[in-house]
């Protein structure tokens, strides 16, 4: 098994390296091939050649890690040709940046199209290979999943979305024993342990770790709090510190300070999309253009929250209720609105006023969170923080993802925070901005994202 793990990481580690190889080498060709020849007459020294093409190769390697594009045998083929070709881009705009430096002026972009196109053409064919080949090497796990009183089925659905992956052969229920279920794992390639008992699912984890058992576990809550604690040694006995206060105050000074500069920057820059944005609201049915509602952030205080509308003027004359996939009270304008996420920059005024973050968990309304409350004591624990305009949660998560795992993810955020952690979310935010399912609303049938009843009702 460790040998199995050493090679699939030689493996992706070379493809990797064929790529970043190939995109640079299209970067030298237009280096060498146009721009140099370009420059002759002004005062350039052919010094530092391989330096330049080496800040390329290291740029698009740390843009590709960033947005998952090597993680071949991980993600999907169209997500990795997706975060490749937003790599590529960014890593050919820094290029061409460096270009006008050492030029001392702009000179013709032609040269960087061209190696943008190679670069997409080039991620398609690398992704489609290299896919190929790391399933042939690796194909699907036969895996068992063990589960208790929570039905799986919503999990299920999930997983069977990523075949290529993951091939469930086996499903067994706590109820069959413990020696039943050991003797069943022998038959597997690895297991999958479902929202289990802290007790059960600990001793089936210590069976699967002497046993060298491949192990997925979803984390409760409690497994988050602590993995985001702090280790320390005063003495023999080790300790975890969980200090359960959110980010130091060295930490909210930095953050307050990158959202100020953040949002005036992205004001300035999105100004004119969002002027063409509340022209088309209003011409569409003369009504507001703005939407304004109360929502909550850091300890359950109440802003209001400014967003472009993008539903019918009486679509909240039944209460509060989130959008749902097929939803008849968003306007068409709405709908292109929602799918670029435009909706949202008018919120860039609540970050400089300090209502919201950049970066944190998205601010619920009052109703909705009494309602998951209700379901979830602990979802108040999202409040710790201010609330965001992207965050964890959206990066990784959906719209209509359900509230129990929206919260998991808001709680790895705020477990976990570092300015770092803000910078990699916010340049991640880029790569969900025109993937249509992270703006899908709930089912038809839903009111909020809590899941069903075995009858079809919306618990609540």
């Amino acid at each position: 098994m460790r040998q199995r793990e050493y090679f699939k990481r030689i493996v992706a580690f070379g493809l990797a390296v064929i790529y970043i190889v190939a995109i640079s080498a299209v970067f030298a060709a237009a280096w060498y091939g146009y721009y140099v020849p370009a420059m002759e007459k002004r005062p350039y020294y052919r010094n530092g050649n391989y330096v330049l093409i080496g800040i390329y190769a290291l740029v698009s390697f740390l843009f590709s890690k960033m947005y998952g594009g090597l993680r071949v045998g991980f993600m999907k083929k169209a997500d990795i040709i997706y975060s490749l070709a937003l790599a590529s881009l960014c890593a050919n705009l820094f290029g061409y940046l460096e270009i006008t430096l050492i030029n001392g002026w702009f000179m013709s972009a032609g040269a960087m199209i061209v190696v943008e196109v190679v670069d997409l053409v080039f991620a398609v064919l690398w992704t489609l290979v290299s896919c190929w080949i790391y399933l042939q090497l690796y194909p699907p796990r036969k895996m068992l999943l063990i589960y208790g009183d929570r039905k799986p089925d919503m999990f299920l659905q999930k997983v069977t979305k990523r075949k290529d992956k993951y091939e469930i052969c086996g499903k067994v229920h706590i109820s069959m024993g413990e020696e039943a279920i050991f003797r069943m794992m022998k038959d597997y390639e690895a297991v999958i342990i479902w929202d289990l008992p802290a007790a059960i699912r600990n001793r089936l984890l210590k069976y699967c770790f002497a046993h060298s058992i491949r192990t997925y576990v979803t984390p409760k809550i409690s497994d988050i709090l602590i993995k985001g604690s702090e280790r320390i040694h005063l003495f023999d006995t080790p300790l975890l510190l969980s200090r359960n206060i959110g980010p130091s105050a060295e930490q909210v000074f930095a953050k307050r300070i990158m959202d100020i500069f953040i949002s005036i920057i992205a004001i300035i820059i999105f100004s004119p999309i969002m002027l063409l944005c509340a022209l088309s609201i209003k011409l569409y049915d003369h009504g507001p253009v703005l939407y304004r509602q109360e929502r909550l952030t850091i300890g359950g205080k109440s802003f209001m929250i400014n967003k472009f509308r993008s539903m019918r003027m009486d679509s909240e004359n039944r209460g509060a209720q989130l959008a749902t996939l097929h939803d008849s009270r968003i306007t068409p304008v709405g709908h292109v609105l929602r799918d670029l996420h435009f909706d949202e920059l008018p919120q860039l005024f609540n970050v400089l006023k300090g209502d919201m973050s950049i970066v944190g968990p998205r601010p619920e309304r009052r109703a909705i969170m009494r309602q998951y409350e209700k379901e979830i004591p602990e979802f108040y624990y999202r409040l710790k923080v201010k609330a965001g305009l992207t965050g964890y949660a959206q990066v990784y998560g959906k719209y209509n993802t359900v509230p129990y795992d929206k919260l998991k993810l808001d709680l790895f955020y705020i477990q976990n925070y570092s300015i770092w952690l803000d910078i990699k979310l916010m340049f991640m935010t880029f790569r969900i901005l025109f993937q249509k399912e992270t703006s899908e609303g709930i089912s038809d049938n839903k009111t909020t994202a809590l899941p069903t009843t075995e009858k079809g009702e919306q618990k609540i």
